[in-house]
């Protein structure tokens, strides 16, 4: 097969999950579902966290980030699916597959760094508790965060420059149901040692980053909370750190599922199946994790929704009737 140039390629395939067509009002419904669920569910920690005063701290300012990168990131594959399900298309254009390869790496190493980010506000908030205003003022809030945005926008412009001097073959179908840079990188007809060095290289130098600070933070974390002398001070402590501990454990755990199910498999199909715990259920997970573990988010989500008062009002009903 003769390459093609940057001028001849004119769209990509999405093979998508399955080519069966009775499934595809299945898959449409079910990704339409968590889709609506994860944008829903991480707006409302967003509008809980600006509208609640008491939520004007470090952590939440992370969380709501966290929040905004998981709608972002879930809106850069999961809409173009359905509209192409809906549609019955599986068709990509080419400057739609590169924008889309570019934004989900952005979007995903976001996801990373934020929670890498979020594990030392809370080594902050244990370790030194005193001076944890002072340390975390929201200057430093804003800088992480910005410093993170620029890191990833570079580091997702690297990877697409590097394939974009690719040619490609006759053959434009991915097997996956979003323009994955390792499938890309698969379809090309000339040298692709460089990208493959640079994707494992970088994938390398990122993941063991941000979880090596993760790891650190913890072990700070945990050496604290063991120094503590009561066990109301110590389960106090490790409560503010679960949900961010349950939201990294899914991360990594569903992105090392990924990493091995297209590793020890041939099945390109296999692993976009896997990759969609990584891409659709972590995001959709992360706004139930947070306010059902989080008595703060808990009383946030009820003063937005008006609930707090009918609770206390109705727990002073019951209160006067007992007392009558």
């Amino acid at each position: 097969m003769e390459p093609g140039n940057r001028t001849e390629v004119a769209k990509f395939l999405l093979l998508g999950l399955s080519e069966e067509p009775e499934l595809q009002p299945l898959i449409f419904e079910f990704f339409l579902s968590m889709y609506l669920i994860t944008v829903f569910g991480n707006l409302l920690i967003i509008v809980a966290v600006s509208s609640d005063s008491h939520l004007h701290t470090p952590m939440y300012f992370f969380l709501s980030n966290l929040s905004f990168v998981d709608i972002c990131f879930t809106s850069t594959t999961v809409p173009k699916m359905l509209w192409n399900i809906q549609n019955k298309s599986k068709a990509i254009t080419f400057d739609g597959c590169f924008t889309q390869m570019y934004f989900y790496i952005l979007f995903a190493g976001l996801d990373d760094v934020l929670l890498s980010v979020m594990a030392y506000d809370r080594f902050v908030a244990i370790c030194h508790p005193l001076h944890y205003m002072d340390i975390m003022n929201p200057g430093l809030c804003g800088l992480l965060v910005l410093l993170s945005c620029v890191m990833m926008a570079t580091y997702s412009l690297l990877h697409s420059l590097m394939v974009l001097r690719l040619s490609f073959c006759i053959d434009l179908e991915i097997p996956h149901f979003f323009c994955e840079i390792k499938q890309l990188v698969q379809l090309a007809c000339s040298d692709t040692f460089l990208n493959n060095i640079m994707m494992h290289v970088g994938a390398g130098l990122l993941g063991g980053s941000t979880l090596t600070g993760i790891l650190y933070s913890y072990f700070k974390i945990i050496s604290s909370i063991c120094r503590i002398s009561s066990a109301q001070g110590k389960h106090k402590a490790f409560s503010t750190c679960v949900s961010h501990l349950t939201v990294v454990s899914l991360f990594y755990c569903t992105s090392l599922g990924v990493y091995l199910s297209s590793s020890t498999t041939h099945s390109s199909q296999s692993s976009a199946t896997a990759s969609v715990m990584y891409t659709v259920v972590t995001p959709m997970l992360n706004p139930f994790i947070y306010s059902l573990r989080n008595r703060d988010m808990k009383r946030a989500l009820q003063r937005l929704f008006g609930m707090e008062k009918f609770t206390k009002g109705h727990f002073v009903l019951r209160l006067n009737k007992c007392t009558s």
